[in-house]
């Protein structure tokens, strides 16, 4: 059974590469979200296996969505995506409940390596 993807980020571009990167690969791209708010309500939706979230976005940023998600569920597996000079946010991040982080523009490899050691 494919593993099954939310693709947060609120540039419709940056997700299609994530899905794309991804879907060559043998993953389930089951949601996508523009925001943090959106984010949230697709994860309780979806249930997925991975999310991929990006820091900055509008309305709820990616560190706020990753700490009601783990309210959520506790066991959720979450891996950021940031732009470079974000170091600060990442690290934020990390002691939220994020697992990895990913820097954009995103290299394939890095992208497939996060999520393999997020899934264990």
């Amino acid at each position: 059974m494919a593993i099954r993807v939310l693709v947060v980020d609120d540039a419709a571009f940056m997700r299609m590469m994530i899905k794309d990167i991804l879907g060559k690969n043998g993953y389930e791209v089951v949601g996508e979200a523009a925001n943090g708010l959106q984010a949230v309500e697709k994860y309780q939706e979806l249930r997925p296996d991975i999310t991929t979230m990006d820091i900055t976005m509008p309305e709820m940023d990616g560190i706020t969505a990753v700490k009601e998600i783990k309210k959520l569920d506790p066991n959720a597996k979450i891996i950021m995506c940031s732009a470079m000079g974000q170091q600060a946010m990442v690290i934020e991040a990390i002691q939220s409940g994020a697992r990895d982080f990913i820097v954009k523009p995103f290299q394939p490899d890095r992208v497939l390596e996060a999520v393999r050691k997020a899934v264990g």
